[in-house]
């Protein structure tokens, strides 16, 4: 299970309606998560490290469009505060 990370262009964003997607915020904390279904998420603000089980760490931050897919169980570090929109597929 692969989470993919792009640079959107703006354009992209206002086709999927992104900025009428729910808004989440969370502190810096470390904690697990389970995807029930495929999240797209863009980060507003923040850094954040997510951790799979199969040992693969990837980095992301303000201005990315990432996609967990379903079934995935990582950890989700947050260095700076995370803003971000989400939807779930």
């Amino acid at each position: 299970m692969e989470i993919k990370i792009v640079k959107p262009a703006a354009e992209d964003l206002k086709t999927r309606g992104v900025e009428h997607w729910p808004i989440w915020q969370k502190e810096a904390s470390v904690f697990d998560w389970h995807y029930g279904d495929t999240e797209e998420c863009y980060i507003l603000e923040g850094q954040v490290t997510v951790s799979t089980k199969d040992g693969k760490k990837v980095e992301f931050g303000k201005g990315d469009f990432v996609t967990f897919p379903k079934g995935l169980s990582c950890t989700w570090e947050i260095k700076e505060p995370i803003k971000k929109h989400y939807n779930f597929k």
